[in-house]
């Protein structure tokens, strides 16, 4: 019975695994995405107000190389999408892991934290909210977990 419960646990948790993936895979789409929708937002809004003034492109380019670096996540869906094959490794292994898919999780709701606070798209925000339920439902399981 024991092993049954394991195995449906194990299940579960990877089920959950998966739709983590699946948001930080909708959200690395929107993420190449968010510097050019920047750009055109910031074009118009500089056209609104300064009507047909010509505005000086190279202090344009330099805002938005300021505005791209500072929201680049593409470290974090890195390290997040590490911390998820670590995950599913731990959770097809046979020893005592229950430690170590705790530290794993925390690792995991660190990068999306960070995912969310460089966010500024409504998409974005989103999958971050679903990644950090799916990582609730998980860390509540865990807790069944040696």
């Amino acid at each position: 019975m024991r092993v049954k419960e394991g195995v449906a646990l194990q299940e579960d948790l990877l089920f959950h695994i998966s739709r983590i993936e699946e948001q930080a895979q909708i959200i690395s789409g929107y993420a190449s995405q968010v510097v050019s929708e920047q750009k055109a937002r910031l074009e118009q809004r500089l056209a609104d107000l300064l009507g047909d003034i010509e505005v000086d492109q190279s202090k344009l380019a330099n805002e938005l190389a300021f505005f791209a670096d500072k929201v680049d996540i593409s470290e974090e869906l890195t390290r997040l999408s590490s911390h998820i094959a670590q995950f599913r490794t731990a959770a097809h292994s046979d020893a005592a892991i229950g430690r170590k898919m705790e530290f794993i999780l925390q690792e995991m709701l660190r990068e999306t934290n960070t995912i969310g606070s460089k966010s500024n798209t409504l998409a974005i925000t989103n999958s971050v909210i679903e990644i950090k339920s799916e990582l609730e439902r998980i860390r509540e399981q865990i807790q069944n977990v040696e």
